[in-house]
């Protein structure tokens, strides 16, 4: 499946829940599958934390640059896009296409760096509904998302509950837990102290902060793999067969950490890794109603599928059995599967068969809803400039976990 990414532009200001405001942006999205005549089989997928619009399929001339759910997204795949008109954005904050701090600020001339407005999810979701207003869609079939990206989509469901048919949660949780905030605390930590940070405009002085970036994601990375999960792939094997008695790599999962790391530091800004765990912290819709999820979910018309993985120690299915228990308080059309499956945070990425079956069965029953049957589609003329693509295939393909 070859796709073209695209960009709408904003002109309207966009008030965040800081207070701040965002004169004008862009949004990089990209679009799979055709909208039908009704404009009623439109699925959302909402991204997590460094991955993008690109959600599947390849780009002409770039058959190894494979869209991040691309298992999951396409023809005949569980959300099928032969029935399915499925939108992949990519948010604002974000440095593969869509304003964030990289992008000129219009005000200066230059990068927005360190002035570039905290953003969270509530923000995310009210872009999300003004390009759905752009290309002329009044209601989601489904709005689609694993770890930060189901933070979204449950967002929805609270932001605008008449938009929105069905929730699709994957591997969520309703807010962090104080240790989820510390791991992206220490993170964000590394990036701020690198030397080549500048206070977050690194940019005016041509470098990167690639120590702090390297660290980011070597901490991350461990929390989104289940210990199972590490000793099956690494144990404690050694890199050169022995022990060579020094700080350097001396074990494989040491050179595997490293690796992601240097990777991670080639293809990602600084400041969108610390606007997008922020926003992960501050999420927490059940806040304003004295911690009560139940009444936060109160607003949702939607029917929902939540999912979780056993081994998830992350976002544990804990997390995920709370927000069912607060959807069936309020008397809300809920289905739960929790998966045995070993790979820890990342399962929601991964090619398992009884994940893609569930969630392969719910979006069949949705497809019915709507009248969506395979060639059912139309091509209906929409919005938008065509994207030049930001990014390494390699980078963008590999663990966009939280």
């Amino acid at each position: 499946m070859i796709v073209e990414a695209k960009k709408a532009r904003f002109d309207e200001p966009l008030r965040l829940k800081s207070g701040a405001l965002l004169p004008q942006y862009e949004i990089a999205y990209e679009t799979y599958g055709e909208l039908n005549a009704a404009r009623s089989n439109a699925v959302l997928v909402c991204h997590a934390l460094n991955a993008s619009h690109h959600v599947a399929g390849t780009y002409a001339g770039e058959p190894d640059n494979v869209g991040w759910w691309d298992n999951l997204v396409g023809p005949g795949k569980p959300l099928d896009t032969d029935r399915f008109f499925v939108i992949g954005v990519n948010n604002p904050g974000s440095c593969f296409g869509s304003t964030g701090p990289m992008s000129v600020n219009p005000a200066t001339g230059k990068p927005y760096g360190s002035s570039f407005p905290v953003l969270t999810c509530e923000d995310w979701v009210e872009v999300q509904a003004r390009l759905a207003d752009q290309l002329g869609i009044r209601r989601f079939a489904a709005v689609m998302g694993g770890s930060l990206g189901a933070m979204q989509a449950l967002q929805w469901t609270i932001s605008y509950p008449d938009r929105i048919a069905n929730a699709i949660v994957v591997a969520a949780t309703p807010k962090l837990t104080a240790q989820n905030i510390a791991f992206n605390e220490v993170a964000r930590r590394a990036i701020t102290t690198d030397p080549d940070f500048h206070g977050g405009d690194f940019y005016q002085h041509g470098v990167k902060p690639k120590r702090g970036l390297r660290l980011a994601r070597m901490i991350g990375h461990i929390t989104y793999l289940s210990d199972d999960a590490m000793m099956e792939k690494f144990g404690r094997v050694l890199r050169s067969g022995s022990i060579g008695y020094h700080f350097d790599v001396d074990f494989e999962v040491e050179s595997y950490l490293r690796h992601q790391g240097d990777k991670f530091a080639e293809y990602f800004d600084a400041n969108t890794y610390l606007l997008i765990t922020r926003a992960l912290d501050y999420f927490d819709p059940a806040h304003m109603h004295g911690g009560d999820l139940s009444a936060a979910l109160a607003p949702a018309k939607a029917r929902f599928l939540v999912a979780s993985f056993t081994s998830d120690w992350r976002f544990s299915p804990e997390r995920s059995r709370e927000i069912v228990k607060a959807l069936i308080d309020n008397r809300r059309d809920v289905s739960y599967a929790e998966i045995d499956a070993p790979h820890g945070h990342d399962a929601f990425l991964l090619d398992d068969k009884r994940y893609h079956a569930v969630v392969g069965a719910y979006f069949g029953n949705v497809a019915r809803e709507v009248g969506a049957s395979p060639g059912t589609g139309v091509a209906v003329e929409l919005p938008g400039e065509p994207l030049v693509h930001q990014g390494d295939a390699d980078a963008l393909t590999s663990g966009f976990a939280a």
